[in-house]
């Protein structure tokens, strides 16, 4: 009896040796899967940018100075090199760096966090990592904000959305577009209202019942009640948002996605963030991987300078 057994047991490992080799290749295959899905759609998708270089001169909330860039020194002396509080420069140091005095991290296109306004609030850096990469729902109300410029999204623009493009799925991001973004180059008109939001009942809507992951809206605040009521439900209730979005105009209403990026101060309470739409290859707005290698990048076209307000840019034509 002990013969049969160790010829069966045998039999059946030089079966499972045997399929190891195909077993493998599926694996490898299943692991390389994204790697097609990245060569099939996203190479040729375009990619929009939503965000804003955040800058001295750009509008903040009254309650906030504006940034201040500088050129960064020498915070000790480097025999031989640098001496300290020295600017470090191309000719001399063969580098340049950039010292920023952040007044507030509510600056420019951000990514609030419940923290914000909530003392037992999720901070930016215990944001998961799943926040990378979601389905992109754009909301257009730039017709009426046009009319009126203090029109606040609401469940009825939310339903006509669904009614030509279906239910908004679970965990995307819904973006408002209000064309707002067009006056970032006034800040004064981020400050003074009217300016366009979201009514609370909107907000409620697309958590409570469509269970989005964030909203974003252009302007830097989420509504224009006295109370900020909106933003005191979402960040009171853990949720996130987005402020100060830009070109929304050039993203499709449904069918995109949206990669975020933002800063991780540890226990911060705003992010600096970067939004990136990513739209069908048909889309006639934004680039592709091809469009845009990004490596290497482009060179200005003459030597950097720095501005009165610090920024370094190419000097304008004389």
């Amino acid at each position: 009896m002990r013969l049969p057994f160790l010829l069966t047991r045998s039999l059946l490992l030089a079966s499972a040796l045997a399929a190891l080799p195909a077993l493998a290749a599926e694996t490898a295959s299943s692991d390389l899967g994204l790697w097609q899905v990245y060569n099939e759609h996203l190479r040729q998708a375009k990619y929009i940018d939503l965000t804003h270089a955040f800058s001295p001169t750009q509008p903040v909330w009254p309650g906030f100075a504006p940034a201040r860039f500088k050129p960064a020194v020498a915070g000790k002396e480097l025999p031989g090199y640098a001496q300290p509080g020295e600017e470090f420069s191309y000719d001399k140091h063969g580098f340049v760096a950039t010292a920023y005095e952040l007044t507030t991290d509510q600056y420019g296109t951000q990514l609030d966090p419940p923290a914000h306004w909530n003392p037992k609030g999720a901070t930016i850096s215990d944001l998961p990592a799943t926040y990378t990469l979601r389905p992109l729902v754009v909301i257009d109300i730039h017709d009426q904000v046009a009319r009126d410029p203090g029109y606040h999204a609401t469940v009825a623009d939310i339903q006509a959305w669904e009614k030509q493009h279906g239910p908004i799925p679970a965990g995307s991001v819904v973006m408002i577009r209000s064309d707002w973004y067009k006056r970032w180059d006034q800040p004064q008109r981020f400050v003074d209202k009217p300016f366009p939001g979201i009514t609370l009942d909107a907000l409620k809507f697309l958590h409570l019942q469509r269970h989005i992951l964030f909203h974003g809206h252009e302007p830097l605040d989420t509504d224009a009640t006295d109370t900020l009521e909106g933003e005191h439900w979402l960040l009171h209730h853990n949720y996130a948002q987005a402020e100060g979005v830009a070109n929304l105009d050039q993203v499709p209403e449904a069918g995109a996605l949206i990669a975020i990026g933002y800063a991780k101060p540890e226990g911060g309470t705003g992010g600096f963030a970067r939004y990136v739409a990513i739209a069908p290859p048909s889309w006639p707005h934004g680039v592709s991987v091809d469009q845009a290698p990004g490596a290497p990048l482009p060179e200005q076209t003459a030597p950097l300078r720095r501005d009165k307000d610090g920024v370094m840019r190419v000097p304008a034509s004389p």
